[in-house]
């Protein structure tokens, strides 16, 4: 087994400082002297994946419900709140874990922060304003059933993660959203929201000094420690070749999903960052120029890299007549044969790995996307310098990937959807 590249610090940016509370949260800072805003983010281990069976859609529920005001803040106070001090805030549920975030001025942060730890881990769920709510969480929903294209991936998700919570939506599903109550999702809080399982990213140019002494007396210094539920399953895609018709869909779509190495293995990851941009990051990638510039049979292809913690996945999606599915289809095969057997010209390579690199590199350079990335990397006991990414990308060679990662896109090991306009 070869050792971790060194990482080097990069320049002007100091490595984030991490503190743990004497209940087990993790609180981690990273100052930014001439940053006009601050971003305070709190971090929770508690997405989708982590729903019992009859609680499809409560993860993303209970982040709707946050909002809707705590025991000390009524409906809607907190917004008013934080756009007084010239602020913003907003909030996500993914399938491993939810966060909730506001950038305000340095000047604001303490109150800010106050605020936000106390309506994110003392929310009321007034009965009322649930039912208000799981309406309009009913909409969301109706809206993302009413789409094509979001019809077609989820479709894709459920064919390629049977039985697996990556395969189910984060939205939920009607009938158990339509059976939810207040007090199940006071379990839920319960059961996931404890102290242990809780990360808050500072960043930005706040007095730290002040913000930790507010800590000590917050919230979140008084939450719990909980058990931990048993780890998620790992994720395996499950190969095969399907074909659906969609209502209202404009053009054919052939959508493939691939299993990768989850968030945990930086380096696969990398290396998986870096397959994807040689296939179809822009004009000069290959699927792009192969199929859209030469053949001329898709509108568009995208291959995207989600990176999560139970496996990560690449998502490609080609848009083209639906006579053209079949030769999409072997245009593709025959893209990645090619690669594996003639390897990768030089230009190429070094192509991608400067856009990989710039790419992660154009992320840290603001409070909110530092913040982010520093609170989930805490949060799953990640402790690796910022710049470690980037010598993980320069430990790459060609000849690594293509002996490494090129067989994980094997197009015989996709999850292939066909979806056709009804």
């Amino acid at each position: 087994m070869t050792s971790a590249p060194t990482a080097p610090q990069l320049p002007g940016l100091a490595e984030p400082t991490e503190l743990q509370l004497a209940n087990g949260a993790t609180l981690v800072q990273l100052p930014l002297a001439d940053s006009p805003l601050v971003c305070l983010d709190f971090w929770c281990r508690a997405g989708s994946i982590f729903e019992k069976a009859p609680e499809s859609g409560l993860a993303h529920f209970l982040e709707h419900m946050v909002f809707k005001g705590s025991q000390r803040l009524g409906p809607g106070e907190f917004d008013l709140k934080i756009e007084a001090m010239g602020g913003s805030s907003n909030a996500a549920t993914g399938f491993d874990d939810v966060h909730y975030h506001v950038l305000v001025p340095p000047e604001s942060a303490a109150q800010a922060l106050e605020l936000l730890l106390d309506l994110v881990l003392h929310p009321s769920l007034e009965p009322r304003a649930f039912e208000m709510e799981r309406q309009v969480v009913l909409e969301e929903l109706a809206q993302s059933e009413d789409q094509p294209d979001e019809i077609a991936l989820q479709q894709l998700l459920r064919l390629g993660c049977p039985g697996h919570a990556y395969g189910e939506p984060i939205l939920g599903r009607r009938e158990l959203l339509a059976a939810q109550t207040p007090e199940a999702m006071a379990d839920f809080h319960r059961r996931l929201y404890g102290a242990n399982r809780c990360v808050l990213a500072l960043c930005g140019g706040a007095d730290f000094l002040q913000l930790k002494e507010g800590i000590a007396a917050s919230a979140l210094a008084q939450l719990g420690a909980i058990d931990e539920p048993p780890p998620p399953p790992a994720l395996a895609v499950q190969p095969g070749l399907h074909r659906i018709t969609v209502p209202r869909l404009e053009s054919a779509r052939l959508l493939m999903l691939w299993g990768l190495p989850p968030a945990s293995d930086l380096h696969g990851v990398m290396g998986a960052d870096l397959l994807t941009t040689v296939l179809a990051e822009g004009r000069r990638s290959r699927l792009v120029e192969r199929l859209r510039e030469q053949l001329r049979i898709v509108e568009s292809i995208d291959l995207d890299l989600h990176v999560m913690e139970s496996g990560s996945f690449a998502l490609l999606e080609a848009i083209c007549e639906a006579d053209e599915l079949g030769a999409v289809h072997r245009a593709i095969v025959q893209v990645w044969a090619e690669l594996q057997e003639q390897g990768l010209t030089k230009p190429e390579w070094l192509r991608a790995q400067r856009l990989v690199a710039n790419g992660y590199r154009f992320g840290l350079e603001a409070a909110g996307g530092l913040a982010g990335l520093i609170g989930n990397n805490r949060l799953w006991g990640r402790h690796q310098a910022l710049a470690l990414p980037l010598a993980e990308i320069e430990s790459w060679s060609s000849q690594d990937l293509l002996g490494q990662v090129v067989p994980l896109l094997d197009p015989s090991r996709a999850c292939v959807l066909e979806a056709v306009p009804a």
